[in-house]
């Protein structure tokens, strides 16, 4: 290739990541001891977001991380207790809680994109909405936004 030809090449590629990061969003979860929701939630405990986005995961009240239970490509995630970023690069569902307030039921979703994996997630939210102490119906409210 030419020089001039591999500079419009790099020239097209970095307009192409501008552009992608320019249609790229922040959102924000909040985790906090309580809310309208009840105690030991994320705010908002439903969140649908488009592929590319990014979460960021805002302490509010000190004691909570954020750990993924269910991701559409079966990989994982986790923010530890000072918070954090995730990027979301794959469509579908996310389910996600605080490791010391799992069985408080402190969970939430994240919908990226269209919902490929709506199935298998509808199905865990039964199962894990179950096996909460307190909280009981929070998650399946929260799935019940799935579209």
């Amino acid at each position: 290739m030419k020089a001039k030809q591999l500079i419009k090449l790099f020239s097209v590629v970095a307009l192409l990541a501008v552009a992608s990061a320019a249609n790229s969003a922040t959102h924000v979860v909040k985790m906090k001891n309580s809310n309208a929701d009840g105690i030991m939630v994320f705010e908002p405990g439903f969140l649908k977001i488009a592929k590319g986005d990014t979460v960021t995961f805002e302490v509010v009240d000190a004691g909570h991380d954020a750990i993924s239970e269910v991701t559409p490509d079966g990989g994982s995630w986790k923010v530890g207790f000072t918070g954090g970023n995730v990027k979301f690069d794959v469509e579908g569902v996310n389910i996600y809680y605080c490791m010391p307030h799992r069985s408080m039921g402190m969970y939430g979703i994240i919908q990226v994109g269209e919902a490929t994996n709506k199935a298998d997630a509808m199905s865990k939210v039964e199962t894990i909405d179950a096996g909460f102490a307190m909280n009981h119906g929070r998650l399946k409210g929260y799935a019940a936004n799935i579209k």
